[in-house]
């Protein structure tokens, strides 16, 4: 498993050239910023552990890297969701199907113990917080345990960016879930003068300064831009669908639908105040989640969105 020194590309979208750091090639299943992430479980010992233990949602792409690091590692994984859909078990799909293949082991709290079970968190705190064979990865990432992996791609940012100066100021662009990848990168890119650019996909701006808060203190933090109207997590927008076949048609590269819509959307306002300058987008990966996505908009909207 190669996880470092990904490539980047150059494209061209909506007239502005931009470069593209490919972490999505990373790896099949252990790849974008889930691979930066859980990089240091996979490179460092940890010889009484022989159970990975997460929670999340049944399509989260944590769960489809945890279940190839558990591989990896030679763990298992139990993986807890709040609740799953009743079809998903005689229809898998998406992250939920692969992470299914490589072995996991995915409970439903409400499956399991009813309409008043608790949060994962607690539920797993209680009943596997004490057990040294299980190492308790916090959903999405949002640790420091993420840190070294993303450490190492501003490593390789700043490498790049030595190598391909172009006399302009480098902004480096992600979505944000929790905001992790983003915060980390900003404490080493933001002092070499690379501003990181980001946007809030899960909650607003201030529900994303708490996550950078709960994370520690630090002295940078990513710029958050956000658009005109509020942008709930997980709904579905004929915009985001639009923005995302046009990322597709005119890049010939697929990107995440769930995260990256939203993100150019914020980009393409605000390169059009800011013209004089060199963008780096991180692919973040997350392609398994688009089986669903894709299903989702066919279902709900249909030929309103798709053309059909």
């Amino acid at each position: 498993m190669n996880l470092k020194d990904s490539p980047v590309t150059q494209h061209c979208f909506h007239g502005q050239r931009f470069y593209l750091k490919r972490d999505d090639l990373l790896h099949g299943h252990f790849n974008g910023n889930k691979a930066r992430k859980f990089y240091s479980l996979l490179t460092e010992p940890a010889p009484k552990v022989t159970r990975l233990i997460g929670w999340g949602s049944a399509q989260a792409n944590s769960l489809t890297a945890l279940a190839a690091l558990a591989c990896v590692k030679g763990w298992k994984l139990t993986f807890y969701v709040d609740h799953k859909p009743h079809w998903l078990d005689k229809k898998p799909i998406g992250n939920y199907r692969t992470a299914l293949e490589l072995g996991a082991e995915i409970i439903s709290l409400t499956e399991l113990l009813g309409k008043e079970a608790p949060h994962p968190q607690d539920y797993i705190e209680a009943t596997h917080g004490q057990d040294p064979e299980c190492l308790i990865v916090p959903e999405g990432g949002r640790s420091t345990i993420a840190k070294p992996g993303i450490d190492l791609l501003a490593a390789e940012i700043l490498d790049w960016a030595r190598l391909n100066n172009e006399g302009k100021p480098l902004k480096v662009a992600l979505p944000s879930g929790t905001g992790t990848t983003a915060l980390f990168l900003a404490q080493t890119l933001q002092p070499n003068g690379i501003e990181v650019l980001t946007c809030p996909c899960v909650g607003g701006k201030e529900y994303l300064k708490t996550q950078f808060r709960q994370l520690g203190q630090f002295d940078h933090t990513p710029t958050i831009l956000e658009l005109d109207y509020k942008h709930h997590f997980g709904k579905l927008y004929p915009a985001d669908y639009e923005i995302w076949t046009e990322l597709q048609q005119q890049t010939h590269i697929e990107f995440d639908l769930l995260y990256d819509p939203m993100m150019w959307q914020c980009l393409l306002e605000w390169q059009s105040h800011h013209p004089d300058h060199t963008l780096l987008y991180i692919h973040q990966g997350g392609l398994l989640g688009n089986e669903s996505m894709v299903a989702r908009y066919e279902r709900d909207l249909g030929a309103r969105v798709l053309g059909c």
